[in-house]
């Protein structure tokens, strides 16, 4: 094994850029996919973006690259800690499987059996533990995070979960797939009140330190450590974000972080069934149940307990991946060929899920198969700077040379939903006229439809305005 550095994995560690490369599978990736993802993170203008590969339940390939933070020029390592965003949901079904192993959860059992507390208007009485894990239990999603107004106390999660009278069910329990990151929440809240520990606290002691996962946490600290990556954004440039996606209230579905090496300890423990090194926190025969389809949600996936499945390649995967404010993330395992792949990066939205899969390809003996870049990246680029016309320009040329290497579509205009979060009127407005020139009618409409929805939830924005009166004067 080559290791360029020095250091395990300890709580509040220093950092340290090493990378890990592993017999010929690690010599493999680091000829083919680190010169790849090097051209993707150029092209996608990604802060950074960390990749670690498991093969034969060891660590071949965990390589980090780019910047924990662009403004500092702080680098990136395999050891940085990332928000981790809906992944964190995989291990709260290990802690609510724990518990139904010791016989203190019934899958069928009711949520108001747990939490009596527990109201919504609507059939929520009929809510079970098991179609919460499977996001068929008819809650709705959470709407605002409220990143900006976190809550950090230890009785967050149960404060949320009374909340939660005020809110309306989307479904009947069973009938159909609806994620939900809120029902996550109420989880994390069972199982506190079911174990008799705070929920970050159960993870820690039952979950993560038992299989070596010592840096990770649900828990973040007031200040960012110098470990832990900063979130970015992007508008007409990527950038880190002056917040960060954190909140209490929320930890169950979503803000567990972790770095790309214990992530992949995470892939080994499941895929040998809960099992690492000689410590086990689940029985082999829970995965029966955690892997078992539940309901097909697409032609190309389906959903068991948490956990997703697809087939990819003739190959069967059983994967997760998350998106908040300034992370996306991937986890995919093949447990099969006993491999797998994490994909980390300080930027959302980012081509994790390309960059996972070119990993997979060469695992697999494919040539990996190259991102389509969005062609508003180099021409938003452009924009800043030379201007509009050379911007117009540039998509024109784009378009005609080159319509098979970018992506030309509308969905990668959340950048102006950004502006109007971050109050950048200056960049938004610029957008906005460059959108006009660009873009065809309906997709203009559609900006407009987006922009009031947003105004309507958030009067007091002073971007929105801006925007309406460029795009619908």
């Amino acid at each position: 094994m080559l290791l360029l550095g020095s250091g395990a994995c300890q709580r509040n560690q220093e950092i340290e850029p090493v990378s890990i490369l592993n017999g010929e599978t690690g010599d493999l990736l680091e000829r083919k996919l680190t010169p790849a993802v090097e051209k993707v993170v150029e092209q996608y203008d990604l802060p950074g973006i960390a990749i670690g590969v498991v093969r034969q339940n060891e660590i071949v390939y965990a390589r980090a690259f780019g910047y924990s933070n662009c403004d500092t020029g702080e680098p990136l390592s395999i050891y940085s800690l990332f928000h981790m965003a809906s992944i964190s949901k995989t291990f709260v079904v290990t802690a609510v499987m724990q518990l139904v192993e010791q016989g203190k959860i019934d899958l069928d059992a009711a949520l108001v059996d747990y939490l009596p507390y527990f109201r919504m208007s609507g059939p929520y009485q009929d809510i079970t533990i098991r179609q919460i894990l499977s996001h068929i239990s008819g809650m709705p999603d959470v709407r605002e995070n409220k990143w900006d107004h976190p809550v950090n106390h230890q009785r967050a999660l149960e404060q949320y979960v009374r909340s939660l009278a005020s809110e309306t069910m989307v479904g009947v329990p069973g009938d159909r797939f609806y994620y939900s990151n809120m029902a996550f929440d109420c989880l994390g809240e069972v199982v506190a009140r079911v174990s008799g520990m705070p929920f970050e606290k159960y993870i820690e002691k039952r979950v993560l330190d038992p299989i070596g996962m010592e840096a990770s946490s649900f828990l973040k600290p007031e200040s960012l450590p110098r470990t832990w990556a900063s979130p970015h954004r992007r508008v007409i440039t990527s950038r880190p974000w002056d917040q960060y996606p954190y909140n209490r209230m929320h930890g169950p579905s979503s803000t567990m972080h972790s770095s790309v090496v214990e992530m992949c300890r995470w892939a080994m423990t499941n895929m040998n069934r809960g099992s690492y090194g000689k410590q086990r926190i689940l029985e082999s025969s829970t995965y029966d149940l955690l892997w078992e389809p539940v309901l097909r949600v697409t032609g190309e996936w389906e959903i068991g307990l948490c956990w997703f499945m697809r087939n990819f390649k003739n190959a069967q995967t059983i994967w997760h991946s998350g998106g908040d404010t300034g992370f996306s993330t991937v986890i995919e395992m093949i447990p099969d060929h006993s491999m797998a792949v994490v994909v980390l990066c300080n930027l959302n939205p980012a081509p994790v899920d390309e960059i996972k899969s070119m990993a997979l390809d060469i695992l697999l003996g494919f040539e990996p198969e190259t991102p389509i870049i969005p062609a508003t990246i180099p021409v938003f680029k452009e924009l800043e700077a030379n201007g509009p016309d050379a911007a117009v320009k540039l998509w024109d040329s784009l378009k005609v040379h080159f319509p098979e290497e970018y992506d030309f579509g509308p969905r990668h205009l959340n950048v102006l939903l950004y502006a109007m979060e971050m109050g950048m009127v200056d960049e938004a407005a610029s957008i906005s006229r460059l959108c006009l020139k660009i873009y065809p009618e309906e997709v203009i409409d559609d900006l407009v439809v987006q922009t009031e929805r947003y105004y309507d939830r958030h009067h007091r924005n002073i971007v929105a305005p801006a925007i309406l009166e460029i795009l619908n004067p």
